[in-house]
């Protein structure tokens, strides 16, 4: 069913909540927090120009990070709200808080076209609980909501579920943001009667975060491109060893079964012919999170067992070889998880040769390319070749579910057309 978007309103001088995913990294410099990647919010600014032409009056909420219901200096939208005044060319009033009297009073004072940024409504602990008095609090100052947060869209929570039903039982509209509406087009439409050859290519951790998403996509593509620490779980079922690699051993069967079906139902399911592996040594040191930082040593690339000493860290050069010439001749392509350890040069190679693959399809041969977001999405910025590809989606997780086939809570909140 078709969602009502924002192109369906007439807004003049009404209070639109807008759900945005202003959760954006951010780094402490000189004692101060700075966005290092302001993406999210570039990709929110067509729904705020055409509100703002449309004359509304924006009211913006958003998350960063996980506060768990407390004041965290560090997680506070205020730097969001100043490079969104930035990226707009016009002042962005942020208030310090998402509910109560500060937000009833600067939203009083609005005109037609102003734009407030609220505090962080992960600030409390109703938000993720979907507490209905949180979510009548919130929509207090709504005569209209929109949600353009596809990221958080998997999350029945009070700002991009409650909220929605509140406005909606008044009898307001809910619809979707600009952004929202190309993420429905692209992961659902676009992939609903994709043009063929239709090529998926996945990547990631695990087969178990991966199965559904195996299992819907094998009754639509041609092939089945896998890689990433998933694909140790394939060879461990085939009885290769995989020394020290990341693996499923529960999930054997899991693979077996997804290959089983593809050779049902005719579907090219291709597994890596080598892998890039490395000897991993204990630094004694741990990361931030308190976990042992490893040095890599001996990176060699090998085809058939890994060496009981030795971890894989992504797909060899003569499989992603293999996987762009298969690539090269796709009409519609879908990537979701990277090949291998991309943030490591050592290991990045093979996914860069994939990603150079996809965005080659895309800009000489006419493929709609299809970017399931979270890691490929970072990958495919740091081989510098985002802007070649048909379409990146933000959500990671959401992304995930909706390829899966499941029902989005903060999309199925909206009103259908």
């Amino acid at each position: 069913m078709a969602k009502l978007t924002v192109r369906d309103l007439d807004v003049r001088g009404q209070r639109v909540f807008l759900r945005v995913d202003y959760n954006v990294p951010l780094e402490e410099k000189d004692g101060k927090m700075v966005i290092t990647d302001a993406t999210r919010i570039v990709e929110t600014l067509p729904t705020l120009k055409l509100l703002i032409e449309k004359g509304g009056k924006l009211i913006l909420t958003a998350h960063l990070g996980r506060p768990k219901g407390k004041r965290e200096a560090t997680m506070s939208l205020q730097p969001v709200a100043v490079k969104l005044s930035e990226l707009l060319g016009r002042p962005v009033t942020f208030v310090d808080d998402c509910v109560g009297v500060k937000v009833e009073q600067a939203v009083a004072a609005m005109k037609d076209g102003d734009v407030v940024l609220l505090e962080n409504v992960r600030y409390y602990n109703e938000e993720e609980k979907n507490d209905p008095a949180f979510a009548e609090k919130l929509a207090k100052v709504a005569d209209v909501y929109v949600n353009d947060a596809f990221g958080a869209a998997h999350r029945a929570h009070a700002s991009t579920e409650g909220v929605a039903r509140v406005v909606a039982k008044r009898g307001g509209k809910c619809a979707a943001g600009l952004l929202m509406e190309r993420e429905l087009k692209f992961l659902g439409d676009e992939l609903e009667k994709p043009a063929h050859p239709f090529v998926v290519i996945l990547g990631g951790a695990k087969v178990s975060d991966k199965i559904k998403v195996i299992d819907r996509l094998l009754e639509k593509a041609d092939t089945i491109l896998i890689g990433g620490a998933m694909a140790y779980t394939f060879m461990l079922a085939h009885g290769v060893k995989t020394g020290k690699s990341l693996v499923e051993p529960d999930h054997k069967q899991t693979a077996l079964d997804a290959e089983t079906k593809a050779k049902k139902l005719k579907v090219n399911f291709q597994l890596p012919v080598d892998v890039v592996v490395a000897t991993p040594v204990d630094t004694g040191k741990l990361n931030k999170k308190g976990k042992p930082v490893f040095d890599f040593t001996n990176v060699r690339t090998v085809s058939g067992d890994i060496p009981d000493d030795a971890e894989g860290f992504g797909i060899g050069e003569k499989t992603a070889a293999r996987y762009a010439e298969i690539i090269k001749g796709a009409k519609t392509i879908l990537w979701n998880g990277p090949m291998g350890m991309f943030e490591d040069p050592r290991f990045a190679t093979s996914t860069n040769i994939v990603a150079q693959a996809v965005a080659d399809a895309t800009q000489k041969h006419g493929a709609k390319s299809i970017i399931g977001g979270g890691d490929s999405v970072k990958a495919l910025k740091k081989a510098k070749l985002g802007d070649q590809v048909t379409f990146m989606s933000t959500g990671g997780g959401a992304s995930l579910e909706f390829l899966e086939g499941a029902v989005l809570p903060g999309v199925a909140a909206l009103s259908d057309k």
